[in-house]
């Protein structure tokens, strides 16, 4: 052994971290596609929907792109979809996986499942129980296997903007960072907006740049028109 260096005994779950990772690199070739999104409309229609609530029961960033993110994901189903063996196959249910972090330093993305039911609230108090799942060891089969699509998001740790890497057997994965305030030209003027900066990685078997970009833009229309759904309402495709 080289001096200085020491080995380090790795866990089974960071043994399949590597593995799948690997794997994902190697089969799919990825490409990226990053956009700015602005998110005063959305935040403020968050905070809106969590006035006056205790901490652990208010809705999360995370809890609103995933309904926002959902209600895209309909528009474009060529997105929520597997790649099984050499087909590709579209899924109904839009079962979004998020990237959770675990104490011994694990990632795991389980999935909440049929996110296009749900409103904001719902998928608040779902993402919260399956963080608790998830960290207590008890997940389901379903929630393991039946993801569809990743979010990850690293906003809450100052993150401005990363690339993901695909959780196979799914074609995207979304990466969003922190929202924070910048300086943009809106009508020829200096004004300061929310941005949150949010980068898809794509399989190319899959989709295209196109349609990547077109995904991305309808999930910043959703973003823009917060108001009219954040508070209970479902979100309604198109």
């Amino acid at each position: 052994m080289t001096e200085g260096r020491h080995p380090v005994t790795l866990g089974k779950m960071r043994q399949a971290i590597a593995r799948r990772m690997a794997e994902s690199k190697r089969s799919a070739p990825h490409f990226y596609v990053e956009r700015d999104l602005e998110m005063d409309a959305a935040l403020d229609a968050l905070e809106e929907l969590n006035r006056g609530r205790p901490r652990e029961e208010r809705a999360s960033v995370t809890a609103l792109l995933v309904k926002a993110l959902a209600s895209a994901l309909q528009e474009h189903p060529a997105f929520n979809a597997v790649w099984n063996g050499e087909v590709l196959e579209q899924v109904d249910a839009i079962n979004i996986g998020v990237a959770i972090d675990l104490e011994d330093g694990g990632l795991i993305a389980p999935a909440l499942l049929g996110c296009e039911a749900l409103d904001v609230d719902g998928i608040g108090t779902a993402l919260r129980d399956l963080v608790a799942r998830t960290r207590g060891g008890k997940l389901r089969a379903a929630e393991i296997a039946e993801g569809t699509f990743t979010l990850t998001n690293l906003g809450m740790f100052g993150v401005t903007g990363f690339t993901a890497i695909i959780t196979p057997p799914q074609v995207a994965t979304l990466a969003t960072g922190a929202t924070e305030p910048r300086a943009v030209v809106r009508n020829g003027e200096v004004v300061v907006q929310r941005i949150m900066t949010a980068t898809l990685s794509c399989d190319h078997r899959a989709v295209d740049g196109a349609a990547s970009a077109r995904l991305l833009a309808t999930l910043a229309e959703r973003l823009a028109a917060a108001p009219e759904w954040v508070g209970g309402a479902r979100v309604a495709a198109g």
